[in-house]
């Protein structure tokens, strides 16, 4: 039986995918920085200091890492700060998946990344794409999805709750070329995640339509 690894099971994608592939009975082994609440009882919870893991660490033996780390530059309360999760702590656990044999990674980017952007966000996560492609993983999984929708991960606000009606409602107005910026659904985008851990070797990239076969 292969073993993946989630880092950010916590989060909105995390949670699903760690759901779903528990329901399949697969063998999972979740990164955090505490204790998460309702794990399920097929999963394994590896309980790390991310900066200790990143210098000195190691990872158990896996086949596949996920990563769905991220924050908001509002959350983490500086660019700096986000980029350390958004980049440095994403970019090291792949590093240290692949030091533990994992010959496949699936990494949640965005739509729009892009390291040659004068947008801080999009040119981070355009610039741990390129980081990752370099580590000598078998296949690279990188999905672009737009704004996220659905349950799981933190609470979220009303506003927030609010946001995401609006946002589905939006998506009718993105018509042809622009359908890739509709919201997707944190479950489906797991599930989509999930059926392309055996993809095919190389550089493989995921947007909206990729999420409905």
């Amino acid at each position: 039986m292969t073993t993946s690894i989630i880092a950010g099971a916590s989060g909105l994608v995390g949670t699903n995918i760690l759901q779903q592939l528990c329901a399949q009975k697969k063998k999972v082994i979740v990164l955090s920085r505490r204790p998460l609440t309702n794990l399920p009882s097929h999963a394994s919870e590896l309980i790390i200091d991310f900066d200790g893991l990143i210098k000195d660490g190691i990872l158990p033996k896996c086949d596949h890492v996920f990563i769905c780390l991220g924050t908001t530059i509002k959350i983490a309360g500086s660019q700096e700060q986000f980029r350390q999760v958004d980049f440095e702590y994403c970019l090291g656990v792949a590093k240290k998946a692949s030091a533990a044999g994992a010959k496949t990674i699936s990494l949640i980017s965005s739509i729009g990344a892009d390291s040659s952007s004068k947008n801080f966000y999009l040119k981070t996560k355009g610039e741990l794409e390129e980081a990752i492609q370099k580590l000598g993983f078998t296949s690279v999984n990188i999905f672009r999805p737009s704004f996220l929708i659905g349950n799981g991960g933190r609470p979220r606000t009303l506003l927030e709750h609010v946001v995401m009606k609006i946002a589905k409602i939006m998506d009718v107005f993105f018509m042809g070329s622009a359908r890739k910026y509709r919201s997707v659904d944190a479950a489906l985008l797991a599930k989509t995640m999930i059926s392309k851990k055996h993809a095919k070797p190389g550089i493989n990239y995921y947007f909206f339509d990729d999420l409905l076969t």
